[in-house]
């Protein structure tokens, strides 16, 4: 691949949890969550986008969020749970994108917040419309997701080096 390939990240909120005694990584979804998590998927079939590969959480929720959202994609990606992505900050989720195959055009993030805002923030040098207003008006609610557009290899994504192309989140 060469550095002018374009290439597209969405990064997916986990849909709502529940608060059970459990430890907050065997959450599960909450009724709102397994409402959500399949309108998440039926809007990422919408984007047209044919993802590659999909990085997920290895928590509860992050995991049931994928396993509803999948079934509503027109084809299920190569999927890889990455327990790095739990709790993960920027610069670690950073770090992840940088070590994706090369191969990979479009790739899909299921995480968490504070870090799925973050890295859609930090990585949108630049936006298109008023998406980058309306994501962090809306603070990334559960089920949201951002796709943002950039050209280059894997290892060349850092802060402001892409576009952000669209923005939704449910109960908007």
């Amino acid at each position: 691949m060469s550095v002018d390939t374009p290439r597209r990240i969405v990064l997916l909120r986990h849909a709502k949890a529940d608060w059970p005694q459990v430890s907050d990584h065997e959450r599960p979804l909450a009724e709102r969550g397994r409402k959500d998590a399949p309108v998440a998927g039926r809007r990422l079939a919408e984007t047209g986008i044919t993802f590659d590969l999909a990085l997920c959480s290895t928590a509860a929720r992050t995991r049931e969020t994928w396993k509803l959202a999948v079934q509503e994609l027109p084809q299920r990606p190569k999927t890889v749970y990455e327990e790095r992505l739990y709790e993960a900050s920027t610069g670690e989720i950073l770090a992840l994108l940088n070590e994706t195959p090369e191969d990979v055009h479009d790739l899909l993030v299921i995480g968490h917040n504070p870090g799925m805002h973050a890295v859609a923030d930090a990585l949108a040098g630049q936006a298109e419309g008023d998406t980058l207003a309306r994501m962090n008006r809306g603070g990334f609610p559960t089920s949201a997701f951002a796709v943002v557009g950039f050209t280059g290899t894997w290892k060349s994504v850092e802060h402001g080096v892409g576009t952000l192309l669209s923005y939704w989140a449910p109960h908007e």
